[in-house]
């Protein structure tokens, strides 16, 4: 049956989701379970994607992300894919209306990875951002409001602010891989020979302001999303806060982690907080 196949892709992306990113996962459990299929999905694909540019070295990644791409309109424009990931992916961008402009960035930034290695002005830094996680938000918003246009544009400006907020919270603690696995630098003007107290405190302002702003957009999502989103939220500032904590130098050598034990505690402390009511 069509549906036995389709709750198998959307259980592929599940399992995607949860064997890349614990963090992100759980924050996805956080949420309605009328939604979380069609989250799972979204990461799914996103991943799939990144994982070509950022890891599948010795083999052609362009030849294989385009690939990807036009398998991606295959299962679009047909309605089924016999790539499980792709084949749940088409499904939420129809069900909620997901336009094709943000599919178009993200895959636009994915394939810069293949041939750019340094952002040096703001302009082509942000360009990046938008593309590699604004527009994920913006995936992920149109499920939270169902589809729902009006609700969409009120809350789009915060949702791009949140993933751009972490976005860079991960291009910071991968500054060590970036620079030397991949050779990239995203900040412009830094990397690790430049990358000192003061160009950290000047990114994480940033980042501090992304939130800031964000959070005004957290408080006005749907009940079905915004504990998850909150969950999620809290977990990224706490990693920007040890990144704070985390002298230069440390940040340059080694891979800064939250612990499982301080995301548990940290869970609790967000069930505690939205149950009383303080996210609003």
């Amino acid at each position: 049956m069509k549906q036995l196949f389709d709750d198998v892709s959307f259980k592929c992306s599940r399992l995607v989701t949860k064997n890349y990113s614990t963090s992100f996962s759980l924050a996805v459990y956080m949420l309605s379970p009328s939604i979380r299929d069609a989250i799972y999905s979204i990461y799914g694909f996103v991943r799939f994607a990144d994982e070509i540019v950022d890891s599948f070295h010795g083999f052609d990644k362009e030849n294989l992300i385009n690939d990807f791409e036009k398998e991606y309109y295959k299962a679009y424009n047909s309605g089924i894919s016999l790539n499980p990931i792709l084949n749940s992916f088409q499904q939420t961008v129809n069900q909620y209306n997901i336009s094709d402009d943000l599919i178009q960035a993200f895959l636009k930034s994915m394939k810069m990875d293949l041939i750019k290695l340094d952002y040096n002005s703001k302009d082509e830094y942000e360009e990046y951002i938008y593309g590699s996680a604004d527009v994920v938000g913006l995936m992920c918003l149109k499920v939270f409001v169902s589809g729902k246009e009006h609700k969409y544009e009120e809350l789009k400006d915060e949702a791009m602010r949140l993933g751009s907020a972490f976005q860079k919270v991960n291009f910071l603690r991968d500054l060590r891989d970036d620079n030397l696995i991949l050779n990239r630098n995203y900040f412009p003007g830094v990397d690790l020979n430049s990358f000192d107290e003061n160009a950290k405190k000047a990114i994480i302002n940033e980042i501090k302001e992304d939130f800031r702003i964000a959070y005004q957009g957290i408080v006005k999502l749907p009940i079905e999303a915004k504990f998850g989103v909150y969950t999620a939220y809290v977990y990224y500032k706490k990693l920007l806060k040890k990144l704070e904590n985390t002298p230069c130098k440390e940040i340059g050598n080694a891979r800064i982690r939250v612990s499982n034990y301080t995301k548990a505690t940290l869970l609790a402390q967000s069930f505690v907080t939205y149950k009383l009511r303080l996210v609003e």
